[in-house]
């Protein structure tokens, strides 16, 4: 995990986000705003208005744009919502919106660059990607460039599957058995292999099947979902234009502790904008392409067109609403849910004892009723940190995580219970903190308070249930299922694609497994939101950076086409068959 903590760390620096938003910027200015022909001629298209069934291709423009949106329209827009507003404040809302405006006309770039490269060898079942891309124009040359983009193809293929393994496929399992188990008892062995199962019913038909599922999933889920969120904002209607300046404002300027909120800095919230919107959109990430590149069309740009929907659909859209929910509830800066037995006590003992030998055990009493408390149970303190900060966020706080471990009953006729909690061990390694901290006491707003830990996909399911009691437990649980399995079915194509351009089809059916094993490791074994997010982030890194490299350096081969297309639409030439 260090490792993974590591290398996360450096594709995630802030120099390499700040390349990614120039990167988006220039292709905006470079296609002139391809974004608004996305949104009035893509939208035609997707309806089908210049659909010609003897094309090439396997699907049509709605089912590429679903199945490309079933991989992006997942727990990214529930958990990973969550964990930008949760961790970086509503500014970091604010940098999602920016992210994905910019990557509209990034993926249109990507996926028409992919359609002009793809191969047609079987035009009932085409295939494409970055790695064909680059075989194509760079190993066409000749002499030493063919195992030049060979070696670049192998590259991005091993970083397509790293993507597919963590964020496209172990996050989504790790997410629904945490929410199944967390609400229903289900236990998290139980949630994986049924998970393997279902997804594996539909990724051995291949992309018309994947195409066939996701054209009808992907609408419902998103419908149902989007219907509920909305039921929430109702009740919240005049909050909402006072909410959207929080977030605009808070963009700019650090964001006070408050809260369960830690507070953080304008950097941290940037950050974390970043990383969950590409996560969610997928924007330059190079994988959308290999869905799109199935689509029905002897226009290349048509399809990236198409594709530049998918970033406003998935962000703007549903993020947007989902992140409102959270903020609107008052979600993300709730207060305590216990408070320590004995405070005054307990704060002694911070106030003396070395930093590495803090107490390891308290007793709590719960003072609201959010949260299923039992044994097993995460919770968490706030305590002041004296003598250091945090490099990345600024903050001077740090959360001391602990597990419920008993539960005493104190006075039956009066349920009166009090629960043993067990803290976990802290250091403050000075590759994320400034210094070792003098010492801790708790915030004055914060003596002796203790918060129900919610992961990411739990926390958005609560702010449901803030409003509307029951409606996150059902509501998020089911929409979690069907996203998460319409994210893995989506890259299961995506790294089977890879597999194929580095194994051959052979290779496919041991990938498959491997694939389902993973979905089951993940459910069963892997415990935490800490041990998650690296891993996520290493996946989501590592494509963006083999794949961002190859677009911009062809990217103009694309952006060519893309003006010759647009064009020959503003002249009338582009004929409507289905009207």
């Amino acid at each position: 995990m260090e490792f993974i903590e590591t290398i996360s760390g450096f594709l995630w620096d802030s120099w390499a986000q700040w390349s990614l938003l120039v990167v988006g910027v220039l292709f905006t200015v470079w296609t002139r705003f391809t974004q608004y022909t996305a949104m009035t001629h893509g939208i035609a298209v997707v309806r089908g208005l210049y659909d010609d069934p003897n094309d090439p291709g396997a699907i049509n423009h709605f089912q590429a744009l679903s199945a490309a949106l079933s991989a992006t329209v997942g727990l990214g827009n529930i958990g990973g919502v969550a964990f930008a507003i949760g961790i970086g404040g509503p500014g970091a809302l604010f940098w999602m919106w920016i992210v994905a405006l910019t990557g509209m006309a990034l993926k249109s770039v990507e996926i028409t660059l992919t359609m002009m490269y793809r191969n047609t060898d079987d035009p009932n079942n085409p295939s494409g990607g970055a790695m064909w891309v680059v075989e194509k124009v760079i190993g066409s040359k000749g002499g030493v460039w063919k195992p030049i983009a060979r070696i670049i193809g192998i590259f991005f293929c091993i970083t397509l599957l790293i993507s597919a393994m963590t964020g496209g496929n172990m996050f989504q399992a790790w997410s629904v058995a945490t929410l199944s188990h967390e609400y229903f008892g289900v236990p998290r062995l139980v949630t994986g292999i049924v998970m393997a199962v279902l997804v594996g019913l539909v990724i051995i038909g291949g992309i018309k099947r994947i195409g066939s599922v996701a054209g009808k999933l992907v609408p419902f889920m998103c419908v149902v979902y989007l219907i509920s969120a909305l039921a929430v904002l109702a009740m919240h209607v005049t909050e909402i234009p006072g909410l959207l300046w929080l977030v605009v404002s808070s963009a700019f300027r650090p964001t006070e502790a408050y809260g369960a909120f830690l507070g953080g800095s304008l950097g941290f919230a940037f950050m974390q904008g970043m990383k969950r919107a590409l996560f969610s959109n997928e924007a330059g990430q190079g994988s959308a392409p290999i869905a799109h590149a199935a689509a029905k069309t002897d226009e290349p740009a048509r399809e990236g067109i198409v594709g530049g929907i998918g970033p406003f659909i998935d962000t703007i859209c549903i993020c947007t609403i989902t992140a409102l929910v959270i903020l609107s509830t008052g979600t993300w800066n709730r207060g305590p849910d216990g408070v320590l037995t004995d405070k005054t006590a307990y704060q002694e003992m911070f106030e003396n004892a070395p930093i590495d030998r803090l107490p390891r055990e308290a007793r709590v009493r719960q003072i609201s009723k959010n949260g299923d408390w039992a044994v097993g149970s995460k919770v968490y303190t706030i305590l002041e940190v004296h003598g250091a900060s945090h490099r990345s966020s600024g903050q001077t706080r740090v959360k001391i995580a602990g597990e419920i471990t008993d539960v005493i009953e104190l006075d039956k006729a009066n349920a009166a219970i009090e629960y043993v909690v067990e803290w976990d061990e802290i250091d403050f390694p000075l590759d994320k903190w400034t210094a070792t901290p003098t010492s801790l006491t708790f915030p004055d707003e914060h003596a002796g308070n203790v918060f129900y830990e919610y992961s990411g996909p739990n926390l958005t399911a609560h702010a449901f249930d803030r409003q509307f009691p029951g409606l996150g437990r059902w509501l998020v649980s089911i929409a979690a299922w069907l996203f998460a399995i319409s994210t893995m079915i989506s890259w299961s194509y995506y790294g089977e694609q890879g597999m194929i351009y580095l194994a051959g089809q052979r290779s496919v059916l041991a990938y498959k497994l491997v694939y389902l094993l993973g979905t089951v490791y993940a459910a069963a074994f892997i415990n935490t939101e800490d041990e998650m997010i690296p891993i996520i982030d290493l996946g989501t890194g590592a494509m963006l950076w083999s794949n961002i490299p190859i677009v911009v350096v062809l990217g103009f081969l694309a952006v060519r086409c893309l003006r010759d297309y647009e064009g020959r639409l503003r002249r009338g030439e582009m004929i409507r068959r289905n009207e």
